[in-house]
C-alpha cells in the first residue's frame, strides 16, 4: 500500500493554482460544476506552501491535539504571537495564556474579514470538539479581564446552530496564511448558513489555506478556490476528503487510520468511523506502528498504520531558519472485524 495522503486529484502549478478538474465526491449531479480553481493568491516559488505543493507533501494526520478551543474576537493587527502581539489587553494576555495551558484549552484570536477595531462585538466562544458532544457557545465580554473569571465549561453563552469556519489569515506568523487565507475567508463569507471568521495560527503553514470547521474540529489544508466544495460537503454532513488534514483532539495514528478507512470504504459521514482504541505495536525506531480500531457499519474496522521520518529535509515554514524532517503516514492493512 502507498502513503496515506490527500487525494491528489487536482494538480497544481508552482503558484498553487489547479491544473485539473475538482473532485466530484460531494457534488450534487444536478448542480453546475464549480469553476476549477486552486489555492488563490500568487506566491514566490520559495514560499513554504508553494514548495509543499511541489513536493506533494501529504497533510494527513496533522490536526492538533486540542479538544477545547477558546475563540476571542480581536480585530486589528496580530503580531507573530497573536494573543500578546495584538490590541488585546497586555495585562491580561499572559495570565489568560497560563489559564488556557493549565486547563488544556487552545486560544485562537478571530476577526471578521475587513473588520476594524471599532467593529468588535467583543465576542468570545468556547468550543468542545469531543466526539458525541460537539458544541460551540458564544458570549460577549465587557473587558478582556472577564475571560480570566468566566467558566470554560460551556455553561456560559448561547449554542451556535450553524457550522463555524475559521480560516487562518495570520500573515505576521507566515505570509502564506495571509495570501492564501484572506481571499478564501472573503469567499466563504455569505456562502450559505455558515459563520466565517479569520483566525490566528492554526499550524501547518505550508498547507495554506487552512480551515478549521467547528464544532467537530475538522481541519483542512490547501483548500482550493472559493471553498465551495468544502461547504457543500459539510452541508451534506460529510468530510471533504481531498483536503482533510484530520480531526483535532484524536491521536495522529487514529487520524491516519480514519483517512485511509474513509477512502477505502467510501465512508464520508462526519461521524463515521469513531475511534474505539489505539494500540502501539512493536517497531524499530524511528519507525512507529499502530493498530487502530474504528467503529464501522458492519463491525469494527481495524487499521494498521506506520509512521516514518522523511529521508530528506526542508524548510517547513517561511520563517524557518533550518530545514527539518517530518513524519509521513502509511497504511499497512485494513480489515472489518465480524460483529460480536
Amino acid at each position: 500500500m502507498g502513503s496515506v495522503a490527500q487525494t491528489p486529484e487536482p494538480g497544481h502549478d508552482p503558484a498553487g493554482r489547479v491544473t485539473g478538474p475538482l473532485p466530484d465526491f460531494c457534488r450534487d449531479p444536478s448542480e453546475p460544476l464549480a469553476e476549477p480553481t486552486g489555492p488563490v493568491g500568487r506566491l514566490e516559488e520559495g514560499r513554504c506552501s508553494v514548495q509543499a505543493l511541489l513536493r506533494g507533501d501529504a497533510a494527513t494526520a496533522t490536526a492538533p491535539p486540542a479538544v477545547r478551543w477558546l475563540l476571542i474576537e480581536q480585530p486589528g493587527p496580530w503580531g507573530p504571537e497573536a494573543l500578546t502581539d495584538s490590541r488585546f489587553d497586555p495585562a491580561v494576555a499572559s495570565r489568560l495564556a497560563a489559564r488556557a495551558a493549565a486547563e488544556g484549552v487552545r486560544v485562537q484570536l478571530v476577526r471578521r474579514s475587513g473588520d476594524r477595531l471599532a467593529d468588535s462585538g467583543r465576542r468570545w466562544a468556547l468550543a468542545d470538539t469531543t466526539p458525541g458532544r460537539e458544541v460551540l457557545h458564544w458570549s460577549t465580554r465587557d473587558a478582556d479581564a472577564d475571560l480570566l473569571e468566566v467558566p470554560w465549561d460551556g455553561s456560559v453563552g448561547s449554542a451556535s446552530d450553524v457550522p463555524t469556519y475559521l480560516v487562518c489569515t495570520h500573515g505576521a506568523h507566515d505570509a502564506c496564511c495571509a495570501v492564501r487565507g484572506r481571499p478564501l475567508a472573503r469567499s466563504l463569507t455569505g456562502s450559505g448558513p455558515v459563520d466565517v471568521w479569520e483566525t490566528s495560527h492554526l499550524g501547518g503553514d505550508r498547507f495554506a489555506a487552512n480551515v478549521l470547521v467547528l464544532p467537530h474540529g475538522l481541519l483542512y489544508g490547501q483548500v482550493p478556490g472559493n471553498g465551495a466544495e468544502l461547504v457543500r460537503a459539510h452541508e451534506r454532513g460529510q468530510v471533504a476528503l481531498p483536503w482533510l488534514r484530520g480531526r483535532a483532539g484524536i491521536p495522529a495514528a487514529a487520524q491516519a487510520a480514519q483517512q485511509h478507512a474513509r477512502a477505502e470504504l467510501d465512508l464520508l459521514g462526519i461521524d463515521d468511523l469513531p475511534v474505539r482504541a489505539v494500540r502501539r505495536l512493536p517497531a524499530e525506531a524511528p519507525v512507529e506502528r499502530w493498530e487502530v480500531d474504528l467503529g464501522g457499519p458492519s463491525g469494527d474496522v481495524v487499521v494498521t498504520v506506520e509512521s516514518r521520518l522523511t529521508e530528506g529535509s526542508a524548510l517547513l515554514t517561511c520563517r524557518a531558519r533550518r530545514p527539518n524532517r517530518w513524519r509521513t503516514w502509511h497504511p499497512l492493512s485494513l480489515r472489518v472485524a465480524a460483529p460480536a
